[in-house]
């Protein structure tokens, strides 16, 4: 029934007498608005005219009924626009200022917040500077790896703040999102044929629905995990803006995330890696794998989510699937201007295949990279080096075991060497989970790095181990430096928040204890002086690792 209703695209509400033409048509008028522009602009999507009109953006809902959504009712496009006011202050940083009456005067002249009778609402904005928007950022080869890790952090620190109980939980449930991806499929079943062969669409949705059925367990555990989150709902590079000032309203130095989903919790409460693999799929879609594998990577670090490495490259066919759809509905709607619906189709086409390509091998082959070396080493910058590198996450024992113990990475367990929340047993422990996490990782088809000390033989066969279960390569890190330079390096550490507890009591009883690296073979056994620069061990490891060629990334 929802792919016959969709048929009808966008019908005008039958309670409003102006038609789909004649209300951008009055807003296009500069005198329209309080603030009488020099001009105004419109952008047109699938549910929205959004009007620019000089620092200011003004939202209004078209009155189109998708299935998925109903803006028919003057009362329900005021409601959504309430809706996308309260949602979006969460990642916004005073961007949405209200929602704002469009009237028509007796002469019939409609304006926004003028005299008359309410015709429409609209969301008031401001307007943020396109210049930092992400998807202009990477067009200019401006959006770096730094970048994309702080947006990571940022969207990890908003998803542990996000609303998480027996409501938000439901959403996750393996016949939830079956709802949601069997109504992907009914709803584009007529379209899909003019973008990609018969056979083609036929497989993402064996796919999908394959996977679904296989692996129901996973998602029950990201349910108990208490994965699934009140999100955005539409994280795509178009909605992220960076260091914009827009026009002095705002902070000099923020990460802005806008246009949450606002038409429907059910498309809003799931799973944190079904908003993140939004934008991972983005950046892909622009052509860099490279940075979508870093934001996934410093995700599953800042979010201590490395498990949604299960279930990523499901989320990632699902969200192109989705942004085929809107892109389809938007190359169909007749009322849509020609040369919008022109490139809707192509970026259909374009989205279905990256839905196609969702089990596809990763172009970075899996790799299991192990650091180690004593406390003060500067085995963790090493590890984080190597990780950008392989756009690779780090899994580390020392915030791994404050997870086990329940507090945060930056607090301190106060513990006294090699007892309570170091006791060896709890480290048996810590390596055991940093192992598992590893190998979740290694199971996706990607490469990983582990920060530890590794200081027995002991530790040090359990990892090659789990390389030779998986099938990948492995590689020990051995990192040296002068025992002096450890020192003074502790000593800088001394009073400061950091993930590490190891101090100076510690030092000379660690450094003991630390059984050298003989076992390793050479051609897997790198050593590194940490008291050299960064540039010379990074040279030498790319002799090693296999890195992205030079060239394919920025």
């Amino acid at each position: 029934m929802l792919a016959d209703h969709l048929v009808i695209l966008s019908r005008p509400a039958s309670s409003s007498s102006d038609t789909k033409a004649a209300l951008p048509a009055a807003l296009l008028r500069p005198g329209a608005y309080p603030s009488k522009p020099d001009r105004v602009e419109l952008i047109e999507t699938h549910i929205s005219w959004v009007f620019l009109a000089g620092a200011d953006v003004y939202k209004v809902k078209k009155p189109v009924d998708f299935g998925f959504l109903d803006f028919r009712s003057l009362a329900q496009r005021r409601e959504a626009c309430d809706a996308e006011i309260e949602l979006n202050q969460k990642l916004a940083h005073g961007i949405y200022l209200g929602v704002v009456p469009i009237r028509r005067d007796g002469r019939g002249v409609c304006r926004v917040d003028g005299p008359g009778k309410v015709v429409d609402w609209a969301v008031h904005m401001v307007r943020l500077a396109d210049d930092r928007r992400a998807d202009r950022l990477l067009a200019r080869g401006e959006l770096g790896t730094n970048d994309v890790a702080a947006l990571a952090d940022r969207l990890a620190a908003f998803h542990a703040q996000a609303r998480c109980d027996a409501e938000t939980a439901r959403f996750g449930a393996v016949d939830a999102v079956r709802r949601n991806v069997e109504e992907n499929f009914a709803q584009t079943r007529r379209m899909v044929n003019g973008y990609i062969a018969r056979a083609d669409a036929d497989e993402i949705e064996r796919r999908q629905t394959a996977y679904l059925r296989a692996h129901a367990d996973i998602f029950e555990r990201r349910v108990a995990q208490g994965r699934i989150r009140d999100g955005h709902g539409d994280l795509r590079l178009e909605h992220v803006y960076l260091d914009g000032t827009g026009h002095g309203r705002r902070p000099a130095t923020c990460i802005d995330v806008i246009d949450c989903i606002e038409f429907s919790d059910r498309f809003r409460f799931a799973d944190v890696c079904a908003d993140i693999a939004f934008l991972s799929m983005d950046l892909a879609w622009h052509g860099r794998v490279d940075l979508a594998e870093r934001l996934l990577a410093r995700y599953a670090q800042s979010a201590n989510d490395f498990d949604l490495y299960e279930v990523v490259d499901f989320y990632e066919s699902y969200r192109a699937y989705v942004r085929a759809k809107v892109s389809m509905l938007l190359a169909n709607e007749a009322c849509a201007d020609s040369s919008l619906r022109d490139r809707a189709a192509e970026e259909a086409r374009r989205y279905l295949l990256l839905a196609l390509s969702g089990s596809r091998p990763a172009l970075l082959a899996p790799v299991l990279v192990c650091v180690g070396g004593p406390v003060a080493s500067g085995k963790s910058t090493v590890a984080e080096s190597i990780a950008r590198e392989l756009s690779a996450p780090v899994v580390a024992t020392d915030p791994t075991r404050k997870h086990l113990q329940g507090v945060a990475p930056s607090a301190s367990l106060d513990a006294p060497p090699w007892r309570d929340a170091y006791d060896p047993a709890i480290t048996e422990r810590v390596y055991a989970e940093v192992l598992r996490r590893a190998s979740v990782v290694l199971s996706s088809g990607r490469p990983v790095v582990i920060d530890a000390s590794f200081r027995s033989r002991d530790m040090r066969h359990r990892a090659s181990d789990l390389a030779t279960a998986r099938g990948v390569p492995f590689f020990f890190v051995e990192c040296r430096v002068a025992p002096e330079v450890a020192r003074e390096r502790f000593r800088r550490r001394e009073g400061t928040s950091a993930v590490s507890d190891a101090r100076l009591p510690l030092f000379d009883d660690f450094w003991a204890r630390f059984e050298a690296v003989d076992e390793v073979p050479d051609r897997q056994h790198v050593v590194l002086d940490t008291g050299h620069p960064m540039a010379e061990s990074l040279a030498l490891l790319r002799r090693y690792l296999p890195t992205w060629p030079r060239g394919f990334v920025a």
